[in-house]
């Protein structure tokens, strides 16, 4: 057993090692904190969304910035779009479950806001639709994905894709980045002189 514990301890260290050298990757997770600093300066929203362990991320990711990460200091506009329970299974039987994320960013969400999207495979169709509404309607789309992007690398403005196609790798990697950023957009909003 302690085999096993070790191998998969040192297939997540692999995983975040790729990340470091990919240097790419790194610019582009610096990229995605230069535009949600200014996103949330002038009082744009950034929303997330995910199924099933993916939804568990965005809705921790979304909690850090409208909670806090270390700073006591006032709430970013911030939250997972699938938390109102009566809303997700109304339009999931009332449409589809495609529709569930893609009717909220076409009712909430405002050109300049920040779509974020977490999905291994970077397939999931009700992601995909939610970034196709968030294109015609000018808010910005980052995709956290695995390795291929899916269907969301195209749909993406920002595209995280880990370096990996194994959905627990990519899910620690995932909040890894979304820890980063969340970090270092409160260090930058709410910095000490």
């Amino acid at each position: 057993m302690k085999v096993a514990i070790k191998k998969l301890i040192k297939a997540s260290i692999d995983t975040k090692q790729a990340i470091l050298d990919n240097e790419a990757l790194v610019i582009t997770i610096d990229s995605i904190v230069k535009m949600v600093v200014p996103a949330f300066n002038n009082g744009q929203r950034v929303h997330f969304c995910g199924n099933g362990g993916s939804a568990a991320d965005a809705q921790h990711l979304a909690a850090e910035f409208s909670g806090r990460f270390y700073k006591n200091r006032r709430a970013l506009p911030s939250e997972a779009l699938h938390c109102n329970t009566s809303y997700l299974t109304a339009v999931a039987n009332d449409y589809s479950f495609e529709e569930i994320y893609s009717r909220l960013v076409d009712g909430i969400m405002e050109k300049g806001d920040v779509l974020i999207g977490m999905s291994t495979s970077g397939n999931s169709k009700n992601i995909v639709k939610a970034f196709e509404t968030a294109r015609a309607k000018g808010i910005i789309t980052v995709g956290f994905t695995g390795e291929s992007g899916g269907a969301m690398k195209d749909l993406s403005d920002y595209l995280i894709n880990v370096p990996s196609s194994v959905t627990p790798r990519i899910q620690e990697a995932h909040m890894l980045i979304g820890h980063i950023i969340c970090e270092l957009v409160e260090a930058a909003i709410f910095f000490e002189d």
